[in-house]
């Protein structure tokens, strides 16, 4: 099996949205937390317009800027981005990159910070 495979695999069980744009920030990949999270503004639809198109021109600023720090070295990977209140978690953008260390494209990564509330080890009890 190819080792893609495995990383698609990874990243679609994901409960955190996903969202993969390339270097003209199109959105070339939503994991299904990510077409669930904006169903509201699309969903699956989203794939291949802009990741602007859904920013205000502040926002639109400040990712071209990130985008512009990722670009100026391969050992700037990952900056934090915003903490989000409501929803306890803070957000990074991290730089995707190819073999060679080429800026390839980013995403952005949501770290929720709620302590989990399942039981350890509970096979019985539906995933969210």
């Amino acid at each position: 099996m190819e080792l893609s495979q495995y990383f698609k695999s990874i990243v679609d069980s994901d409960q955190c949205a996903v969202v993969i744009c390339d270097l003209n920030h199109t959105i070339i990949y939503m994991n299904p937390s990510a077409v669930a999270r904006y169903a509201k503004r699309g969903g699956e639809k989203l794939l291949g317009k802009s990741l602007m198109d859904c920013h205000n021109a502040k926002s639109q600023e400040m990712i071209q800027k990130v985008m512009d720090w990722f670009a100026m070295s391969s050992d700037h990977n990952i900056l934090y981005t915003s903490h989000n209140e409501k929803e306890n978690k803070d957000v990074y953008m991290v730089a995707l990159r190819g073999e060679d260390g080429t800026l390839i494209g980013y995403y952005e990564k949501h770290e929720y910070r709620n302590a989990e509330t399942r039981p350890f080890y509970d096979f019985d009890a539906s995933m969210p």
